[in-house]
């Protein structure tokens, strides 16, 4: 078996957030995590009107990318919050 080389759980993390953060403009996300697990955190005015599951989906659609083929660096998200600013 090939030995695998995954990004650094501090990169990774940032690399989630940053997808997200350009997925949904003008959203607060916070993300934590290693080993290819995280939890992700998002807070943002587009989730208003919308279920826990749309909303889910939007996060979900965001990272997919992260989360494909064998090597993904994301290989499962174990929390996800997703907020309003009313929420808070």
């Amino acid at each position: 078996m090939p030995l695998e080389i995954h990004d650094p759980p501090a990169e990774t993390a940032e690399q989630v957030r940053r997808v997200v953060a350009d997925a949904l403009p003008g959203a607060e996300v916070g993300v934590t995590g290693a080993n290819g697990h995280f939890e992700i955190r998002v807070v943002a005015e587009v989730f208003a009107g919308k279920n826990r599951l749309a909303r889910q989906r939007l996060v979900y659609r965001a990272i997919a990318s992260l989360m494909q083929g064998d090597a993904a660096p994301v290989h499962a998200v174990d929390r996800l919050d997703t907020l309003t600013p009313d929420e808070l």
